[in-house]
């Protein structure tokens, strides 16, 4: 199955959606680990909504999203 452009997007956006909506839930993380996971989470959102549903733009942003979630305090 091909996807255009919009394609991509729509199931990058959607996969990152569905990450970060299951990582919220999980109640025996560490404040710290939250963050990072809230932070790769909404990195992974960016990135694909910036690089039109890239792969490597959503992995991007998960780490980028990640190190800055795991230095909030």
């Amino acid at each position: 199955m091909i996807l255009n452009n919009s394609g991509k997007r729509m199931v990058s956006v959607t996969l990152a959606l569905a990450i970060m909506l299951s990582l919220t839930s999980c109640e025996g993380m560490s404040r710290r680990s939250r963050n990072t996971a809230i932070g790769a989470g909404a990195g992974a959102v960016g990135g694909a909504i910036l690089t039109n549903g890239s792969g490597l733009g959503t992995v991007g942003g998960a780490a980028v999203g990640g190190i800055i979630g795991h230095e909030v305090r």
